[in-house]
């Protein structure tokens, strides 16, 4: 996992090619089917492009969308390995219901079935990383099929500007902080795929609960919970709140974020403020992502348990294996 985070910029020096190409589709909406990390670039696509109509679909089968949007919307089905149940069920539903399709995977069933009917496919370099860690092969070949050539271009610079261990001893020092802790994750609506990816990163990386949620919504309800009583302290006593903040956000959500941060520190809640900088919004993404994931890892180191491997996640499949054999 250390030489996955320290290497991760050398990602966006992957050129995605297109097989198939000659039955892409030019594509006004996009459904991205998938799970787990493997679909975690489409929320980030639409902070770079907010009005992007893309739908992250992670669940089986597909969306229920209507016969107009048909016509103009294509399913990319994203997989790192290939192989995920659900992801595969919502291919082939695709080609059940006759609708423009492609696949990202760096092979496995998936890979074979896009081969096999012929359709659109990009397939990611098998570098034995984990899907979360693979984040920049995956926008890339999303960007290469919705046919995102200029951002394509943009993206391209992080090989070389952005230098994951730059940002290491910032991660140690977070964890200082969250040891014994709950991390939960603020950001603006605008910005929330980024603190839901630093959530997936403490679950599968750190091993540890987290939690995620966005601005203004939460003032309208979450943070009631924590609107501490003496009865209620051991439930809130264990959470450390970090707030993604951007200097390009809402100045009304900013101030918002601002004023939660008292409330929360008035009751006793520990908070961190965590800046989203860059010079371009990839950059922005990116960087915070790699500080998430340095902090996950350093989280994993202290509570001595592996930071590659998803135990959990395989034990799951395997019952649910089991159970289909039956």
């Amino acid at each position: 996992m250390y030489e996955a985070i320290k290497n991760f910029a050398k990602q966006f020096a992957f050129e995605p090619v297109v097989e198939n190409a000659e039955k892409l589709p030019h594509a006004e909406e996009f459904i991205v089917a998938g799970m787990g990390g493997s679909n975690l670039a489409s929320g980030l696509l639409k902070i770079w492009k907010p009005e992007l109509s893309v739908i992250s679909h992670r669940d089986y089968g597909l969306p229920h969308v209507s016969e107009y949007a048909l016509e103009k919307t294509l399913v990319i089905a994203s997989s790192y390995s290939g192989n995920t149940e659900e992801t595969l069920d919502g291919f082939e539903e695709a080609l059940k219901r006759g609708m423009p399709v492609a696949a990202i995977a760096a092979g496995g069933k998936l890979l074979e079935m896009a081969k096999q009917h012929g359709v659109p496919f990009v397939q990611l370099p098998d570098t034995g990383i984990q899907p979360r860690s693979a984040l920049g092969f995956s926008i890339k070949a999303m960007l290469k099929l919705m046919g995102e050539e200029q951002a394509l271009a943009q993206i391209i610079g992080l090989a070389t500007l952005l230098n994951p261990l730059a940002y290491e001893e910032a991660g140690k020092e977070l964890v200082n902080r969250l040891a014994g802790r709950v991390p939960v994750i603020y950001a603006s609506s605008r910005n929330f795929p980024i603190a839901y990816n630093w959530k997936i990163k403490f679950n599968e990386t750190g091993k540890i609960p987290a939690f995620c949620s966005a601005l203004p919504e939460a003032n309208h309800n979450e943070m009631t919970g924590f609107n501490i009583a003496e009865a209620t302290r051991p439930l809130s006593q264990k959470f450390y709140i970090i707030l993604l903040k951007d200097a390009d956000d809402d100045p009304r959500v900013i101030a918002r974020m601002d004023i939660l941060a008292k409330l929360y520190q008035d009751r006793g809640l520990p908070v961190v403020e965590v800046p989203l900088q860059g010079a371009n919004v990839f950059y922005k993404i990116f960087s915070s992502l790699v500080l998430a994931d340095w902090t996950a890892y350093y989280i994993a180191r202290h509570y001595d348990v592996d930071p590659e491997h998803v135990p959990m996640v395989e034990e799951l499949k395997r019952l649910i294996a089991l159970r289909q054999t039956k």
